[in-house]
């Protein structure tokens, strides 16, 4: 756990998925996180957001995630 993003090697290496779908996994993160007004990286997606959406094991709280610190 060297950096704060992961790239689509790494994506496809946690979810157990192909690169391609990596990708399409990376774009819908940085999607939601662009909508919040945070600033993303084509192509790499926040360490702690990724863990958080697929291994939080609870339903995403609403948009108004206050107290997150993912930005």
């Amino acid at each position: 756990m060297g950096t704060r993003l992961m790239d689509a090697t790494e994506v496809a290496g946690q979810l157990g998925a192909s690169k391609a779908y990596a990708y399409k996994v990376i774009r819908k993160l940085n999607a939601e996180l662009a909508k919040e007004g945070c600033l993303i990286v084509q192509g790499k997606v926040s360490r702690v957001y990724f863990e958080e959406r697929y291994f939080a094991g609870e339903p995403m709280p609403t948009p108004e995630r206050s107290g997150s610190d993912v930005c």
